[in-house]
């Protein structure tokens, strides 16, 4: 471990050693760029695009275009990017991850890398973590782009598709990762190429990279429609489950997060809905519909991994961030199964119109770069998954904040009352104090107990997440106490008065340690910004649902016979525990997420496929050849099974009147075997049902007209393929969840859904050639003047 930590290290500094005679090349330019005039110092921006297309690349005018940026943002701004905001940018511009500390200015940082790139024409986006801040970047930031000539924008939730394509066009654009997503796929279910809104993805930079690429990446992005199933079954299913009694009828996995049933479960279900075998593949939806309502039950909880708004809508929290993911349900029937678990309006069931993981989506893009300030840790999972290196740049001033050791307790009242105790000797000498929770309920509980003894105190989570800015900006004052789950105001400063900082600074109080050392690290980086004082503390306690998950009774035993007063266990094999059972999770965590990209990377190819064969259809005027292709392929492929088929010269040609490749009358000029017989070869009989429909095809395009055919024939290919490709996505959930139970069977998921999924893909690919065959020649067919062929 210690030689992989030290390659690391060395790989990191080489990378910082390369960049450093850029930075200095850029600061050597401050002279003589500062002595420009506003119009000349506009005008450099219309000469790097000249030296573009005269053949310089990106890399020959990245000092120069830095230097203009720099200097362009201190005009504006009043901010000019110190060395190591240079250095950041240029780690960038080289489609990597710059991790920065808190409070090193990484808006301004990706100014440099966003206006270069931009100077391409192709587009450049920023993506951050919430809407409050795409606005606030965008309209700062923005000012500095339009300073110099370039467009910028910000794609807001509220936007139409006009406004929304008029702001894809523009040369920088802001916004969070849901809104482009599903930009995007809506940009590949559109009909025409005039209902497109989004350019090609070119570059992009990510802000908070890791809480994106890593925490929100668990949910795919899925734009629904509106399913089949009635919601009374929901109903139905949840009653049922309710009755059962755990242990006894179905069993709880903690670590992996399941819930499946015993035996006596199942006899319980088979008697209550009466079926003779649960396994049977006739009982496949009733087995999936139990799964989901099992899983809402036993496994989400409210408060923690949802919450029910004022309108009684049950809306999703992000785990990581603690925030409400907007526009985003639960897939797969579990939202459904928790608004029957709630009690609340059922929505109509959803089926899956198109889908795509943010990794994947985040891999379309030509260039993918981002930034955080916590992010080396997650630096296997980048390169594996997104192949990108993590840097880290050295802070513009040291780092102060003191890190203590947890403090470790038997159970979570002891731990609660000594935090409690902690807040209160901090609020006494007027040192302002960051409660930092995993979940609403446990920011609610803290809460409580501080309102008992009367402290006064703000509380951030996603509850009220439209004041996440105003909280999270006066934590920093004299006596404040704020209790935050996650999110805990990434983004925004918390500034500190030189009274404050002559208290210590801001004071961060974990309650508990996270899944991931990233999160907790987050967390730690509110306080000791920009070389600031300050401090922090992590409380746990053996009853928390990670060290309970993952630290054997046994070693809690152990454990146990150390404890303190109060609870308090004094041991450093207690730390060392607690760091274990998070390694673990870590550990666990990256497996759950590469399964996640294991199914989509396989799912990824067939939509890339899906939407290349849509924009061949929208893009090209004239899609005849496309047609005619389909047509004799599918032509091709009855003739070889009706010759490969045939027994005793009966040779069933019913299929070729299902597919309108010839009608009634036709069928037995054909189909006599003599006749058939009569072909020498395969060919022949292909090219003689080809000339047929080739025929009918030029009569049906002559009185019609060729325009009004090509229209037609867009449209049936663009909804046949749509149709077939959204029953496929929701086959394939099913596929998915069956690959899922036999991994218990230590058979590896990923590998078996890749088998079924292409067999199931290529099956439906041919599907879709012989509907559009179908529905083509049922509009040819219909020629007033269509001549008899015998």
């Amino acid at each position: 471990m210690k030689k992989i930590i030290e390659k690391i290290y060395d790989f990191n500094n080489k990378a910082i050693k390369k960049v450093k005679p850029l930075v200095s090349k850029i600061e050597e330019l401050d002279e003589y760029i500062s002595s420009l005039s506003d119009e000349d110092l506009k005008g450099k921006t219309l000469e790097f695009k000249e030296r573009l297309k005269n053949g310089e690349t990106l890399d020959d005018i990245l000092v120069e275009a830095f230097a203009v940026t720099r200097e362009a943002s201190y005009r504006v701004l009043g901010m000019k990017h110190y060395p190591v905001q240079l250095m950041g940018g240029i780690i960038l511009h080289q489609g990597r991850v710059s991790e920065m500390k808190t409070g090193e200015g990484k808006t301004l940082v990706a100014t440099c890398p966003a206006y270069l790139n931009a100077l391409s024409g192709d587009g450049v986006h920023v993506v951050t973590t919430n809407e409050y801040l795409a606005k606030r970047d965008s309209e700062e930031m923005g000012a500095v782009y339009n300073f110099l000539g370039l467009t910028s924008g910000v794609i807001l939730h509220e936007l139409s598709p006009e406004e929304r394509r008029e702001i894809y066009n523009r040369d920088i654009v802001y916004g969070i990762n849901s809104e482009i997503g599903f930009d995007y796929l809506k940009n590949n279910m559109a009909t025409s190429k005039e209902e497109r809104i989004q350019r090609k993805l070119n570059y992009v930079i990510v802000d908070e990279i890791d809480s994106i690429l890593v925490d929100e990446a668990r949910t795919p992005l899925i734009i629904s429609g509106e399913g089949e199933e009635a919601t009374e079954y929901y109903i139905t299913i949840d009653e049922f489950v309710k009755e059962l009694e755990n242990d006894i009828d179905f069993e709880v996995d903690d670590k992996k997060k399941a819930v499946t049933l015993t035996e006596e479960g199942v006899e319980k279900l088979e008697k209550h809905f009466e079926i003779d075998n649960y396994a049977d593949m006739d009982n496949l939806r009733l087995r999936h519909h139990i799964t989901q309502s099992l899983k809402a039950n036993y496994d989400m909880t409210r408060d923690i991994d949802y919450i029910e708004n004022d309108e009684g809508e049950i809306l999703i929290v992000d785990a990581a961030t603690g925030r409400v993911m907007e526009g985003r349900r639960f897939s797969d029937g579990i939202h459904e199964a928790i608004e029957a678990k709630e009690d609340v309006d059922i929505q109509p069931e959803s089926k899956t119109l198109a889908t795509i993981t943010l990794q994947n989506l985040f891999r379309s893009y030509t260039k993918l770069s981002g930034m955080s300030g916590t992010v080396v840790t997650e630096e296997e999972e980048f390169r594996e998954i997104y192949n990108l290196d993590v840097i880290v740049i050295p802070p513009n001033e040291p780092i102060q904040r003191i890190d203590k050791i947890d403090k470790v307790y038997t159970d979570i009242s002891s731990k609660y009352y000594a935090i409690v105790d902690d807040i209160k000797e901090c609020h006494e000498k007027g040192q302002p104090v960051l409660v930092g929770t995993a979940s609403i309920q446990k920011s609610e509980d803290i809460s409580a107990l501080l309102k008992r003894i009367g402290i006064p105190h703000n509380v951030l989570n996603a509850k009220n997440h439209e004041n996440e800015a105003k909280i999270i900006s006066k934590a920093g004052d004299v006596k404040a106490v704020t209790i935050a789950t996650n999110m805990a105001g990434r983004g925004t400063d918390i500034k500190l008065s030189d009274e404050v900082k002559a208290l210590g600074g801001l004071k961060v109080i974990g309650t508990e340690r996270h899944d991931s050392r990233r999160v907790d690290n987050q967390l730690r980086g509110r306080s000791g910004r920009q070389g600031e004082t300050g401090e922090s503390v992590f409380y746990v306690s053996l009853e928390d649902d990670m060290v309970k998950n993952y630290i054997s009774q046994k070693y809690k035993n152990i454990l146990e016979k150390l404890v303190k007063e109060n609870g308090y266990i004094d041991s450093s094999a207690a730390n060392k525990a607690v760091e274990l059972a998070q390694h673990s999770v870590e550990g666990d965590g990256f497996h759950s997420r590469k399964n996640i990209v294991g199914y989509d990377d396989t799912l990824n190819k067939q939509r890339e496929v899906i939407y290349e064969q849509r924009n061949l259809v929208l893009d090209n005027e004239d899609i005849k050849e496309v047609i005619l292709d389909i047509i004799q392929s599918v032509i091709k492929k009855i003739v070889n099974n009706i010759l490969d088929e045939a027994e005793e010269q009966c040779y069933d040609m019913k299929e070729l009147v299902e597919l309108n490749i010839i009608d009634e009358k036709e069928l037995y000029s054909i189909e006599n075997p003599e006749i058939i017989e009569g072909y020498d070869e395969y060919n022949d009989l292909v090219e003689e049902l080809f000339s047929r429909v080739l025929e009918k095809y030029n009569i049906h395009e002559e009185k019609v007209g060729i325009e009004v055919a090509r229209d037609n024939e867009r449209n049936i290919i663009l909804k046949t393929v749509d149709d077939l490709w959204i029953e496929y996505l929701n086959e394939i959930d099913l596929v998915r969840e069956g690959v899922n139970l036999r991994s218990y069977k230590q058979i590896d998921p990923v590998q078996v859904f890749m088998l079924e999924s292409s067999e199931l893909f290529n099956s439906m690919t041919y599907s879709i050639k012989e509907q559009i065959v179908k529905n083509i020649l049922s509009f040819v067919n219909n020629v007033e003047d269509e001549k008899e062929i015998l």
